[in-house]
């Protein structure tokens, strides 16, 4: 069997950021292996954690998720999946 795919969520919202981490933490194949409240916390957990995925909020407090982003992706290989309930 595959290893599983270890996801970081990050989103300021608390009760968004569990919510994924509840769904995704349900798949056999998905692993959650942490959480961050902002971008900054999203960077310094990616590059402490390793994970294959990040789920990436875009509007955040301190760095938002499109700078965190490129930052995280600039380096590592680590994939980023980038989503928002804003339409601007």
């Amino acid at each position: 069997m595959a290893e599983p795919i270890r996801v970081l969520v990050a989103d300021d919202q608390e009760l968004v950021r569990g919510g994924f981490a509840l769904i995704l933490e349900a798949q056999p194949d998905i692993t959650v292996v942490g959480e961050a409240a902002d971008g900054a916390e999203a960077i310094r957990a990616a590059a402490r954690l390793s994970p294959d995925v990040v789920l990436m909020d875009v509007r955040m407090p301190n760095i938002d998720g499109i700078r965190a982003t490129a930052e995280i992706c600039a380096a590592s290989d680590t994939r980023v999946l980038v989503l928002t309930t804003f339409d601007l």
